[in-house]
């Protein structure tokens, strides 16, 4: 059986008060083995991410089916479940910033880790054979999802055991992100994806500095590069869903490697 795409668009969230349409791809053969159980890897900006009809710039998206299938045919990674999230549209800097700042507002993070960890995942584990431990769960987003990643894997430690974090806006609220990282005192490491591109400007994007500064502190923390971090400067990368699906593939391959 190939892989599949199924639309869900009944998710309710009572903590963001709102419904929000959840896209679960399926690896191929999930249907064959009805014993097997997968990990999962939870994706922000889900209209983004499979489908360049729905994403924010029409034609340019993640390709994340595309090439979890590639990989998968060569055997690269490990069949996983990838759920993608929808943004809550102009509710999104509010939905990803874990402080409120004066001119941006935000800082409604904490609600947005509530639906995650406590109604999304027990939502998806009722309806997919997903694995339910925190080295089988993986969490992704670029950008202000990227910021939203790296917050999530501060706070719930125990549950998201791998972290892709592309282009994190490390800037928001004066890089309050380092200030937390730094005040963490939780023993974990997880498996940790960083990267940024060379051309992606400054605030209110990505900078190579932040995101430099954001390894720095990781380092300082316990992570070890080639271990439990992988970072990655990537030159002539800017900004965008193009830049991101050009990197996913090793993203992929990294967190969720097909074992020996």
């Amino acid at each position: 059986m190939p892989s599949q795409l199924i639309v869900h668009e009944d998710f309710q969230s009572e903590a963001l008060g709102c419904q929000r349409t959840v896209v679960v791809y399926l690896p191929a053969g999930y249907g064959r083995d009805t014993r097997r159980q997968y990990p999962v890897l939870y994706l922000h900006d889900g209209q983004n991410v499979f489908d360049g009809r729905t994403s924010y710039v029409p034609g340019q998206y993640w390709r994340m089916a595309e090439a979890a299938d590639e990989l998968l045919h060569h055997r690269r990674i490990e069949p996983l479940i990838m759920v993608a999230v929808y943004h809550g549209a102009e509710k999104r800097i509010n939905e990803y910033t874990p402080t409120k700042t004066r001119k941006l507002g935000g800082g409604s993070a904490d609600l947005h880790v509530w639906m995650m960890t406590e109604e999304l995942r027990p939502w998806i584990g009722q309806r997919y054979r997903v694995l339910p431990h925190a080295r089988h769960t993986g969490l992704a987003g670029s950008s202000l999802g990227g910021l939203a990643t790296m917050y999530l894997g501060l706070t719930q430690p125990t549950v998201y055991g791998k972290l892709a974090v592309m282009s994190p806006s490390v800037w928001w609220d004066h890089r309050v992100i380092l200030k937390m990282l730094q005040a963490a005192q939780h023993p974990q490491r997880q498996k940790l994806w960083l990267d940024v591109g060379s051309d992606e400007g400054s605030a209110p994007f990505s900078s190579t500095r932040d995101v430099r500064l954001l390894k720095a502190m990781l380092v300082s923390k316990g992570w070890r590069e080639g271990r439990n971090l992988h970072y990655e400067e990537v030159e002539g990368a800017d900004h965008s869903e193009r830049s991101w699906a050009e990197r996913a593939p090793r993203m992929l391959e990294w967190l969720f490697p097909r074992p020996r």
